[in-house]
């Protein structure tokens, strides 16, 4: 195994991590700020205003989008597996 492929495997994982993570990360980020400009708004500062929310919210985008991110890391893991032969030999 070169270092070339080891920098093309690690380039995947990173890859398929921002993929997998970015839809959840972009929820709570466009949530929070809806939520902290309502907060500034009308200058209520409630801890629980921000953390139910958002929670509901990612709940529900992660079922909407769960199958998505599970088959897409299924078929990474997949093609990282069968590839182990030509990467050994």
């Amino acid at each position: 195994m070169t270092p070339g492929t080891v920098m093309e495997i690690g380039r995947q994982a990173i890859e398929v991590t921002l993929l997998i993570a970015g839809p959840l990360l972009l929820t709570a980020l466009v949530v929070g700020l809806i939520i902290s400009v309502f907060q500034a708004a009308t200058q209520i500062n409630e801890a629980t205003l921000q953390f139910v929310p958002k929670l509901v919210i990612l709940f529900a985008v992660l079922i909407l989008v769960g199958p998505w991110m599970l088959q897409y890391l299924i078929d990474y893991i997949q093609r990282l597996f069968g590839n182990i032969p030509q990467l050994i030999g």
